[in-house]
């Protein structure tokens, strides 16, 4: 996460209110302000100031670094419907799988949600469980399934994994077309790897890329 994602348009009442005033003050630079501001909205139940103290948890902005601290409020954000703070502490669970197994399951469970929610990202990153089968079963067809619907939404990273997949995986009927047509909207949207894996398509598939 490389800057705070404040969501603003959904506040009503009182809170809209203050939680305009939050980001008022977050966008000067003083984040401790800020951050008292948004942690008093977060108490009472504000789904966004819950959100965003996650962030400011996350990167120790106005406040000492705290992934515990930022994981708990990701999580209480996300069970009020959330769908930025259900995928990231999909991520966070995802991450925290390197260490503990177990926690592939609760990254399932949360992108599951995202996905619902409608976020593009949660597909290809749910879609990454499967093919590894981590927190569960592996299973190439759903991975790719979920890829295809990731890429549809423009998704440069499914794009890349769907071509990966019908271009070189032997599990998965190839389809060399579709491949070569996902990387070059990868490329279209400024994603240079993908030429590199044009490249290799065409040298091994040079009828694919007579266009």
């Amino acid at each position: 996460m490389k800057k705070m994602l404040l969501l603003l348009s959904l506040s009503l009442g009182l809170f809209a209110n203050d939680l305009s005033q939050a980001v008022i003050t977050y966008e000067k630079g003083n984040y401790p302000q800020a951050f008292t501001s948004m942690l008093k909205l977060a108490e009472l139940g504000d789904i966004k100031a819950q959100y965003n103290i996650a962030l400011m948890y996350a990167l120790g902005q106005g406040v000492k670094k705290d992934l515990l601290q930022s994981q708990l409020w990701y999580e209480k954000s996300a069970k009020q419907g959330n769908a930025s703070a259900q995928y990231n502490l999909a991520q966070r669970y995802h991450e925290m799988g390197k260490n503990d197994a177990n926690a592939y399951k609760k990254a399932k469970y949360w992108y599951e949600k995202a996905v619902d929610s409608g976020v593009s990202q949660a597909y290809n990153n749910l879609a990454s469980l499967y093919i590894n089968g981590l927190g569960v079963e592996k299973d190439l067809k759903k991975a790719l399934e979920l890829f295809e619907i990731s890429a549809s939404t423009g998704n440069a990273t499914a794009q890349i994994n769907v071509a990966v997949l019908y271009a070189w995986n032997d599990e998965i009927k190839h389809d060399h077309m579709k491949a070569y047509e996902n990387l070059k909207k990868a490329l279209s949207s400024g994603r240079t790897e993908a030429s590199e894996y044009i490249g290799k398509l065409c040298k091994e598939k040079a009828w694919v890329c007579k266009d």
